[in-house]
């Protein structure tokens, strides 16, 4: 089970990955993967996804800070110190060095992306990390970009094809598919009456938001993947308000979910969110969803 570490330091040597890793995508996990392959305790640096670091206007996590220690859990990282941004950000680069990685983490190796900055003002390069890695004994690796059929792996393109609704090519790059692990909230229940029930969660507000519309997706529930048709939107059919929902039909199950946490995956986009004229309507285009 991860430590996430906020009080005294590993007792053992650590090997450390730097990175916000906002999306564990797969240039990320090469990062991570270069910690996990040295002969020290694996550990991560990071930040709370709470956090808006200066780069963004607002978050706009990939995914959530709780999915995100659940990936490292199951990568096999044994340490976490993931702090608030202001904590950290006043640091010059080798206070930076000294308090994170020797006090902190008991850093014997550290590694990072080209584009990894630490520091006050973000003065901090890969090289200098090497630079001053060496005066405290830490051995610095900066690991290469990533490119997949020549396309570099970055979590602002994969952004980008979020927002478009290119969900599967979002998903190639990323490693594995987009997933919202959230609280199942009550709904207005119309979707019961015209034989479509679905289970509502509401994205949080520090999630990349994907593209309005109905999605392919998987469904996990007590353990056993069903597959789902999910709506992302606002509803304009039987809401008034501009509230963001996620609704999801899973196919062939019948229970009460509320209150429960369910893991919803993303698959493939299959039409954009639009006003029908009545719920008849609204059934019949969800008919040609399921067949999809």
């Amino acid at each position: 089970m991860i430590d996430i570490t906020y009080g005294a330091p590993p007792s053992e040597k650590t090997a450390v990955a730097l990175g916000y890793f906002d999306g564990l995508h797969s240039g990320h996990v090469f990062v991570i993967s270069c910690a996990l392959n040295e002969r020290f305790a694996p550990a991560v640096f990071t930040f709370n996804c709470d956090t808006t670091l200066p780069k963004f206007q607002s978050p706009e996590d990939i995914i959530s800070f709780e999915n995100k220690c659940e990936l490292l859990d199951k990568m096999g990282v044994k340490y976490l110190y993931a702090p608030d941004f202001a904590e950290v950000c006043g640091l010059s680069d080798e206070d930076f060095v000294k308090e994170v990685l020797v006090k902190r983490l008991n850093a014997a190796f550290a590694c990072c992306g080209r584009n990894f900055r630490f520091g006050k003002n973000a003065c901090g390069t890969p090289e200098r990390l090497a630079e001053i890695g060496e005066k405290y004994g830490i051995t610095v690796k900066i690991a290469d970009d990533v490119c997949l059929d020549g396309e570099l792996i970055s979590s602002t393109h994969i952004r980008e094809l979020i927002r478009k609704g290119e969900i599967e090519a979002a998903n190639r790059l990323l490693g594995y598919e987009l997933m919202f692990n959230l609280p199942v909230v009550h709904g207005n229940e119309l979707g019961r009456t015209i034989d479509f029930p679905t289970i509502n969660q509401v994205i949080p507000e520090t999630n990349i938001i994907p593209r309005f519309g109905a999605y392919k997706s998987y469904v996990q529930v007590h353990g056993k993947n069903y597959r789902g048709i999910t709506n992302i939107g606002v509803r304009p059919t039987v809401a008034d308000n501009k509230k963001v929902v996620m609704e999801t039909h899973i196919v062939g199950f019948h229970g009460d979910l509320y209150g429960e946490k369910i893991a919803v995956s993303l698959v493939k986009f299959l039409r954009e969110e639009r006003k029908f004229a009545d719920l008849n309507e609204l059934k019949k285009q969800l008919k040609e969803d399921l067949k999809k």
